[in-house]
This record gives structure tokens, sequence and C-alpha cells, in this order.
């Protein structure tokens, strides 16, 4: 197979796993090829698929992944809901702020990770406003942000108190104040 074949094979989610690996070790250290099994394992898992996040497989592709001089797939390989905890704690200090604010935004990256990332660059702090593992007290800061969206973050956060959220619905911003809204009506708090 050559490497527009191997392209194309790619652009499908649908490809077996197996095949993704195969390209993959077949073309090693392609930068556009390891961009592509990224941007391949991130379309198929944008909806949390548990069964697929248990493959060695695609375990194995985001470890290897995880390694690539091109800050892209490393963005890819950070956000994936099945990246290993190891490589996302790994991936919490990599030197490109975008890496780092997706960790912050991944729902399996442990709380002891997230901490530090709250005296991080602002896209990376603000990365921590919609994971649910966010400590409510940065959530409480967060809620005061200056940044109409990462108000709306922790607006939308299922971590959020009936407090934060209670002053989020009156917020000056309409979207924010919905969003505050639908969570207290969701919880019953209202």
């Amino acid at each position: 197979m050559d490497k527009h074949e191997a392209l194309n094979k790619l652009a499908d989610k649908s490809v077996d796993i197996l095949e993704v690996a195969n390209i993959f070790n077949t073309f090693l250290d392609d930068i556009e090829i390891e961009s592509s099994v990224a941007m391949n394992l991130s379309v198929r898992t944008s909806v949390y698929d548990r069964e697929l996040g248990k493959s060695d497989i695609m375990q194995d592709l985001l470890i290897k992944l995880s390694n690539s001089k091109d800050m892209g797939v490393r963005w890819a390989v950070a956000k994936n809901p099945h990246t290993p905890v190891d490589i996302l704690v790994k991936l919490s200090t990599d030197s490109v702020n975008l890496v780092r604010a997706l960790v912050a935004t991944n729902p399996n990256t442990p709380v002891e990770v997230l901490v530090p990332f709250f005296s991080d660059e602002k896209i990376v702090r603000d990365g921590l406003s919609g994971n649910p593992n966010t400590p409510l007290k940065f959530l409480n800061i967060l809620s005061d942000d200056s940044d109409k969206m990462v108000r709306l973050r922790v607006a939308e956060n299922p971590s959020s108190s009936r407090e934060i959220l209670e002053k989020l619905s009156n917020d000056t911003e309409k979207d924010v104040q919905k969003a505050a809204t639908i969570q207290l009506n969701n919880r019953g708090l209202s």
C-alpha cells in the first residue's frame, strides 16, 4: 500500500482499528500519517465508546502518538477520552500550551494533575472550566472570570455547585444565565 492509499483509508473512521495500527507501523515517523492516525482516532471517539477504549490497540496507538514531534498529533491525544492517565500526566508538562489546555479539559485527567494548571497560562486555566474533575474552589473562582466562555463552561460543568449556578443564573450574559438555569432545572435545584 502506498502513502496515498493509506491516507485515504485513514480518512474512513470505520476502517478496522487493526488496519489503522498496521498503517501507523508501516509508515513510522511519517508526520502526515501520524496526523491522520490521530485524527482517525479522534473522529471515531468523538462519541465515547467504552468498548473501543478497552482496546489494547487503541491504547498502544495513543501512547506512541503522544511522542510525536507534531503538536497537532499530541493535541489530538491530549483530548482523546481513551488516552491513558499516565500519558495525560506526561502531556500535562508539554511545552505547547494548547496541548496542556486539552489535557485540562480531558475528563480522565486526575485532580492532582489539574491543580497546577490553575497557575498556568490563561488558555490552560480556561480548559479547567469545563472539566468535571476541576476542584470546586477553582470552579468558584472561574465563575467570576472576565471571559464569557469560561463562565459558560462553568455553568455547563456538572460539578458546579448550586451556589455557583445560582450566581451564574444572574450573569450579565444571557447565554451564561440560560446555561446555569438549565443546569439548576435539570438537577431539580431551581
